[in-house]
């Protein structure tokens, strides 16, 4: 069986340590965990591994946010990987800092990303990991929050959130999006 796992972030280095790159942060975590490095290739780094008798292949897209539907569906054919099989890790301004949620469909709900996903790979049916950013920003500074530093606090809290993500990631390739939501979702 083949898996896809799609962080999402920008490229670029003023964009590595943001709110909106936390998808590529947490891609990073599981490459380093499985002991695999990433390769540039076509519109992605790329990198895979095997877990559990199972391939999975996973991307960070070099197409910035706005495109991430590029980039995913063209590896989705390249590796011949079915959508029910792909999970995109995704930032979350509508669930609060500190909560994550695997859900096995929903709508973009404004993310430029996943809005990208929706149009390029025919739909909502694709699992994401939602990790939750919170909407604490002035009114009109939504670009500013979200392609912002964590704050202090939050730095100190993200590395174990960080970790929990990549066992959801490993979760639902082992068992599946349902019970990886029914197991380790997080308020």
């Amino acid at each position: 069986m083949n898996y896809l796992i799609v962080g999402l972030g920008n490229i670029g280095k003023e964009y590595e340590d943001t709110r909106h790159n936390i998808g590529f942060m947490v891609a990073d975590e599981v490459a380093k965990q499985t002991g695999v490095s990433w390769s540039l290739m076509k519109l992605a780094y790329y990198t895979e591994f095997k877990q559990r008798g199972r391939n999975v292949y996973m991307i960070k897209p070099t197409t910035y946010m706005n495109l991430s539907g590029k980039a995913m569906n063209y590896w989705m054919q390249q590796l011949k990987v079915p959508i029910s099989n792909v999970l995109v890790i995704v930032d979350d301004l509508a669930i609060p800092f500190g909560s994550l949620r695997i859900k096995p469909k929903g709508s973009a709900a404004g993310h430029n990303g996943l809005r990208s996903i929706e149009a390029t790979c025919g739909g909502q049916n694709y699992a994401r990991l939602r990790f939750g950013i919170g909407d604490n920003y002035p009114k009109g500074r939504q670009v500013d929050y979200v392609l912002g530093a964590f704050d202090p606090e939050e730095q100190k809290e993200l590395p174990a959130l960080i970790d929990h993500a990549v066992k959801m990631v490993q979760s639902f390739v082992n068992i599946g999006v349902e019970l990886t939501m029914t197991n380790l979702n997080t308020k």
